[in-house]
């Protein structure tokens, strides 16, 4: 009797370490999460430390913008399309809501922004980005649908409240890695 007791102290001792190193690391994350959030006025405004001229240079990189002519203009540009990718790229990997999918569209439309205005230069940045969107909104519109289409009619077949039926859709990874495996 004694050693089952032993063995449930220690079992329950090893849990309590687990639920510490979990919830500890928890804290970091949203420790980390919460102070980038605070921050992002002032990495919006870091563009004002890039210099009026078509190259900047620093000790880490030079950067010629080619065809902006103005290394403040396209570092502006930038920011104004980082920031807002980074907090939707938060929002998404935090929500638990069944509807977080949707945030996937202008996530990508953000990084394809990004993306052209860091390896081509161009004036046109915006324009045709939404052709290359068109085959992922066809993939995510329907199934945001159909999840939409499943509660409403499991609301109207049984007795759930709104609440357990988005908790029952609810995706609970442990942590961001598997959150990530989970769309691969």
């Amino acid at each position: 009797m004694d050693k089952l007791k032993l063995k449930s102290k220690e079992r329950n001792s090893e849990y309590r370490q687990t639920d510490k190193n979990v919830s500890r690391k928890n804290l970091i994350i949203g420790s980390l999460i919460g102070t980038y959030v605070a921050i992002t006025p002032f990495l919006f405004y870091l563009y004002e430390y890039v210099p009026n001229t078509q190259v900047w240079e620093t000790f880490l990189f030079t950067y010629d913008s080619n065809l902006w002519g103005d290394a403040n203009l396209s570092m502006w540009i930038l920011t104004g399309k980082a920031v807002p990718f980074v907090l939707l790229l938060i929002w998404f990997f935090t929500n638990r809501n069944w509807w977080y999918h949707a945030l996937i569209v202008p996530i990508v439309m953000y990084a394809f922004q990004i993306v052209g205005l860091i390896y081509n230069d161009i004036a046109n940045v915006d324009e045709l980005d939404w052709l290359y969107m068109i085959p992922l909104m066809a993939i995510i519109i329907p199934s945001i649908y159909l999840i939409r289409a499943k509660m409403f009619n499991k609301i109207n077949d049984a007795d759930k409240s709104m609440q357990e039926l988005e908790e029952e859709f609810m995706m609970k990874p442990k942590g961001v890695w598997s959150r990530i495996k989970q769309y691969f």
